[in-house]
């Protein structure tokens, strides 16, 4: 079943035109194949190879694609190693990455990834991973444990829950998502407790990057993709929080300058050229219409670049 509707698509398909009409597209994060099976249908000569670390998912996608015969690969497995292993004949004319996670996985996976479901506490997108969410919550301390929601969940209040989860665990191992919620509603303030988000948003989302190694993957995955992309072609990234926009924006400034020396230099002495020019100076994002239709599509950023011809 389809549940989730694919985020910036008209702009995706405006941004993102393979050169050639039968160019190949790497859809780094497949998902439920909606951005995918536009491009396809728009494209009626484009081949696919769709990556995404989560076999359920891609379930879905093989379904949705089956129309589109021979010209359509899938890959199970983490973007990151898929582009760090590429030894293929031809590269690809577009890489396009829909980072964060889908409505499916709130909805329908049964893994706990959302704060108001009484699910196991999980959170891995592929069962390769050696830790679950459940796994750091009952056995990091509580210094890891404020770390984790710091660094990944910018959570301002991350000691004092960290605090209350070692507490609460002592008397029972936390094994769902409706009990660490509900333990870290207990531990934050009240004007916290019930403001704009629900209090437990940023330390869901801060365990989920922490077990699914998302910046990582992300760091590693861009550098890779690049290195395999044909000269001319275009890199998208669709971010969904501050985290993941920083490093695409910060990879994407870095590898479109000339220069790479410190600036205390007086003269380059890198030797160092371009690899990238951007396609977009600022972030894109979805405008009103986009977002009454798919309030998840708010906090989308869309940015895109080019690799330099050879």
């Amino acid at each position: 079943m389809i549940v989730h509707e694919p985020v910036l698509l008209a702009e995706c398909l405006e941004l993102l035109v393979p050169p050639a009409d039968d160019g190949l597209l790497v859809d780094a994060t497949l998902g439920q194949a909606g951005h995918a099976e536009a491009f396809l249908e728009r494209w009626p000569r484009l081949a696919l190879v769709g990556v995404d670390a989560d076999a359920d998912v891609m379930r879905t996608a093989r379904d949705r694609l089956a129309r589109f015969g021979g010209r359509v690969e899938l890959v199970t497995g983490w973007f990151a190693e898929f582009f760090a292993s590429w030894s293929r004949d031809t590269a690809p004319d577009l890489v396009l990455f829909d980072l964060g996670i889908s409505r499916f996985h709130y909805e329908r996976s049964g893994r706990g990834f959302s704060f108001d479901r009484d699910e196991p506490l999980d959170m891995r997108l592929s069962g390769d991973l050696p830790a679950s969410a459940a796994d750091l919550v009952n056995g990091s301390d509580a210094e890891e444990l404020a770390d984790i929601f710091e660094r990944f969940g910018e959570e301002r209040h991350a000691r004092i829950i960290a605090s209350r989860i070692v507490r609460e665990r002592a008397r029972a191992p936390i094994g769902t998502a409706a009990r660490l919620a509900d333990v870290i509603r207990g531990a934050v303030p009240p004007s916290y407790r019930h403001g704009r988000i629900h209090p437990a948003t940023r330390s869901f989302q801060a365990l989920r990057i922490a077990v699914n190694r998302e910046l990582e993957q992300l760091e590693a995955g861009l550098a890779a993709a690049l290195r395999v992309l044909a000269p001319g072609g275009r890199v998208g990234v669709i971010s969904f929080h501050s985290l993941e926009d920083r490093i695409v924006k910060r990879f994407f400034r870095d590898r479109s300058r000339d220069c790479t020396c410190p600036p205390e230099f007086p003269v380059c002495r890198c030797g160092g050229h371009r690899e990238l020019h951007l396609v977009t100076r600022k972030a894109v994002q979805p405008g009103d219409e986009e977002i009454a239709r798919n309030p998840a599509a708010r906090s989308a950023r869309l940015r895109v670049a080019e690799k330099e011809a050879a």
